[in-house]
């Protein structure tokens, strides 16, 4: 028939979103889930590549191509099945994963056309089918082994680890310094992105599967990893993340009204009842102009909660310019959407404060790329004499984290230059029996390669227990 158009060629669906000046009022989703029918038509434009870039270029190999295939045959429930197999967490990762950078960036459709929504459809997969089957299927478990491993850490890569062992037949423990499992998907990722009780479905999930959880306990303060041993545990994985904020060297910093981006997320961002005691209340910036430094997607997280807190003018100043920065366009574009300014190729060099001790100014100077460095990015060099000033009622530092070690001064858990953890193949650390994985290992990178390490590390410690048994 002349007049049809191939599937490929069709205009991508794209989920809808909560209009701006309605969502910068809550913390709700922003994004609204695929009907079954846009998911249908979207995944049918997948063209069936022999050897699947969009699978090559996702940290976990997801078999992308087979559950696009069957969503579009509208098997819905065998799609999220085939998900299931190769990620801990899809309905999560098909929320906030950067797949403009993953595995839509690498969709060969995208080189004529647009590459297929494959996030959005591995959200609606997921969704579909705990609606189906009244919530997440527990998969066999293999019979006890009579070991027991303890985890350090519930966050991606720890609760990634934790299921893989537990369907191994591992008795699990797992040890959380905060109030509730999850990490930063509870305590960093803000509700318009992930909302919290996707996180909290997850972890119920785990607990049916037989995870246990002690929180409130802080593994290298309450507790040391010999003691952990001396318990019984038979091998220890850390996940500790990478949470520790980069501070710059700027004159001015010590001023009032300076935060760093994660504890400003935190009691901006969390429900109490996910809170330890203390002063959490929330910022009133009603009227108030925040200024965000830094350009990945924590420094998005931020903007975006900052206009959610009332401020009249939120600016985010960004040493590079858009081409350049690390964040996820989509977050970019969210922000903009929702009244953000963006200062390309602008670092700041000086913090002004008033006769109170209060910021009030940021010096900054204007900067041009020069040649890519060793990572291909060009470096950004200041403009002589571009100096300008920005008033600003708060600054919020988001130039990302250094690791989370569980203790600084261990000879035996060797550390690189970076401060993350040494570990071989299996994941496991110059400790033998303690593994590591997740931001720890990496510094502060993606869900994906988190959920990765974890079922990585979880195979090495299998194949270590197993060993050393024999």
């Amino acid at each position: 028939m002349s007049g049809r158009v191939a599937p490929a060629k069709r205009p991508r669906i794209e989920p809808r979103k909560r209009p701006p000046e309605e969502r910068i009022r809550d913390f709700l989703a922003v994004s609204l889930e695929l009907t079954a029918e846009e998911a249908q038509s979207e995944a049918a434009r997948c063209i069936k590549c022999k050897n699947p870039a969009c699978e090559q270029a996702c940290p976990l190999n997801n078999r992308i191509r087979d559950w696009l295939v069957l969503t579009a045959e509208g098997r819905f429930l065998e799609a999220a099945e085939c998900s299931r197999q190769t990620s801990n967490m899809p309905e999560i990762c098909g929320r906030i994963c950067p797949q403009d950078r993953l595995c839509e960036g690498a969709c060969v459709l995208g080189i004529k056309y647009e590459p297929v929504a494959i996030g959005a459809i591995e959200w609606f997969i997921n969704e579909y089918a705990f609606r189906q089957l009244g919530g997440i299927p527990c998969p066999e478990v293999a019979p006890a082994t009579g070991e027991r491993v303890a985890i350090v850490g519930a966050g991606p890569a720890g609760l990634a680890c934790a299921e893989e062992l537990v369907k191994r037949g591992y008795q699990v423990t797992v040890f959380e310094a905060w109030p509730f499992p999850g990490g930063l998907l509870i305590y960093g990722i803000p509700g318009f992105k992930l909302e919290k009780w996707v996180v909290e479905r997850r972890i119920a999930y785990l607990r049916a599967l037989g995870v246990e959880f002690v929180c409130g306990t802080r593994i290298g303060e309450h507790v040391t990893l010999d003691d952990l041993f001396a318990q019984g545990y038979s091998a220890i994985f850390l996940g500790t993340g990478a949470t520790v904020p980069k501070r710059p060297k700027i004159e001015g910093i010590e001023l009032k009204g300076i935060h760093d981006a994660l504890p400003f997320l935190i009691r901006n961002n969390v429900e109490p009842r996910f809170l330890p005691s203390g002063d959490w209340r929330r910022d009133d910036l009603t009227g108030k102009t925040v200024v965000v430094l830094g350009g990945g997607d924590t420094a998005m997280d931020s903007l975006r909660t900052a206009r959610r807190l009332g401020a009249a003018r939120v600016i985010c100043a960004y040493r590079r310019d858009e081409e350049n920065m690390p964040g996820s366009r989509r977050e970019v574009k969210a922000a903009k959407e929702e009244g953000v300014e963006f200062l390309w190729l602008t670092n700041p060099i000086r913090f002004i404060g008033d006769e109170n001790g209060w910021v009030r100014k940021v010096e900054c100077i204007r900067m041009e790329l020069g040649e890519p460095d060793e990572e291909g990015r060009r470096k950004p060099i200041p403009i002589p004499g571009s100096n300008f000033e920005l008033e600003a009622d708060m600054v919020i530092i988001a130039f990302g984290f250094d690791p989370s070690p569980v203790s600084l001064e261990d000879p035996r858990l060797k550390r690189t230059p970076w401060g993350t953890y040494e570990v071989d193949a299996d994941k496991m650390t110059s400790w033998p029996g303690v593994f590591a994985g997740g931001d720890v290992v990496r510094g502060a990178d993606l869900l994906a390669t988190a959920l990765r390490d974890g079922r990585d590390a979880a195979a090495g410690i299998d194949r270590y227990l197993r060993a050393r048994s024999r």
